[in-house]
């Protein structure tokens, strides 16, 4: 078959039709979370923070070891989930709200994340938009939630007239 003339389904979020308010969106892959990861992300943001970057200090600590930064831990929930959700079809993040960390997240730990819609309404002041909150839910492989958040965000509205070749 002559690929010029094929199909061309191009992977998407869903839009802001799509959603169902109260459903629980589960994503996967999981994300397995390295000493690399920690030590780039956390010299990348200039984050000093010897829980991250000193062995030795942090086997001094009630953990006994380096932890992950939890601010990796945020960036890795969101970002599972933007597949299923939220790729090319989000216009900007609002806001976070209802920022937790109920456990550390280690090196060699899985990140499995869920994303309930909790509520969505059309914007009143740009027309093929509207608003969803959305409240993510990070797993380890154990099942223990180690962060949640709350983020509100303006996501577009499917397409009157779909651009031919588009996922449907």
């Amino acid at each position: 078959m002559n690929d010029q003339n094929a199909r061309r389904i191009v992977q998407r979020g869903l839009y802001f039709d799509e959603l169902d308010e109260g459903a629980v969106y589960v994503h996967s892959p999981g994300r397995t979370v390295t000493e690399a990861d920690n030590v780039l992300f956390t010299t990348l943001t200039m984050n000093t923070q010897s829980l991250h970057l000193d062995a030795a200090w942090a086997e001094q600590t009630e953990f006994g070891e380096r932890l992950v930064n939890s601010m990796f831990t945020l960036s890795t929930l969101v970002g599972l989930s933007v597949a299923q959700l939220t790729q090319g079809t989000i216009v900007a993040n609002l806001g976070f709200s209802e920022i937790a960390f109920p456990a550390p997240v280690r090196h060699g730990d899985t990140l499995y994340g869920e994303t309930l819609v909790v509520s969505k309404r059309l914007s009143s002041s740009r027309p093929g938009q509207g608003i969803v909150e959305f409240a993510h839910t990070a797993r380890n492989q154990h099942g223990t939630v180690v962060a949640t958040a709350r983020r509100s965000t303006l996501m577009r509205c499917a397409p009157a007239d779909p651009a031919p070749g588009g996922a449907s």
